[in-house]
C-alpha cells in the first residue's frame, strides 16, 4: 500500500467533496432554490463582476474535484493511473487556492473565512506533489 496516497486520501476526499458541495449550494443559490444569509457569502457577492469571477472557478474546481475522486477510485482498484489523476488534482487545487488569494490580495480585502480555506488548499498540495513525483511509475 502506498504511504503517500494513504496520507493524501483524507485531504483529497475532503477537499473534493467540499468543493462539489460548495458548487451545488452556489448553483441552488443562483437559481433561487435556497436563501443564504449574506454574512455567509463572499465579499461583494451582489456585484456582477465578483459573481462572474467566482463562477470562473467552476470549471477549474470541477476538474480538480473529479480528478481527485478518480485518483481515489483508481488507487482503490489498483490502477497505476491514480498518480496522474492525483497530480492533476493537486496542481489545479493549488492553482485555485493561489488565484483566490491573489484576487483578494489585489483588492486589499482580508476575510479569514475565505482566506483560511484558500490558504489551506494552496498549501496542502505542495506537501504531497514532491512525494507523488518520487513514486515509481508502476
Amino acid at each position: 500500500m502506498n504511504q503517500t496516497m494513504q496520507r493524501m486520501k483524507p485531504f483529497l476526499w475532503t477537499t473534493d467533496v467540499l468543493f462539489l458541495a460548495y458548487w451545488a449550494i452556489t448553483l441552488l443559490k443562483a437559481i433561487g432554490a435556497v436563501d443564504i444569509p449574506p454574512e455567509y457569502l463572499y465579499s461583494h457577492y451582489e456585484d456582477p463582476a465578483i459573481v462572474a469571477w467566482n463562477w470562473s472557478f467552476f470549471p477549474l474546481d470541477l476538474v480538480f474535484s473529479v480528478c481527485g475522486l478518480m485518483a481515489l477510485r483508481r488507487y482503490r482498484r489498483g490502477h497505476p493511473s491514480w498518480m496522474m489523476y492525483a497530480a492533476v488534482s493537486l496542481c489545479l487545487t493549488f492553482c485555485a487556492g493561489l488565484m483566490a488569494i491573489s484576487f483578494w490580495t489585489i483588492r486589499g480585502e482580508f476575510d479569514p473565512s475565505w482566506w483560511i480555506p484558500n490558504f489551506i488548499i494552496t498549501v496542502w498540495p505542495l506537501y504531497f506533489l514532491p512525494k507523488l513525483f518520487k513514486l515509481p511509475a508502476s
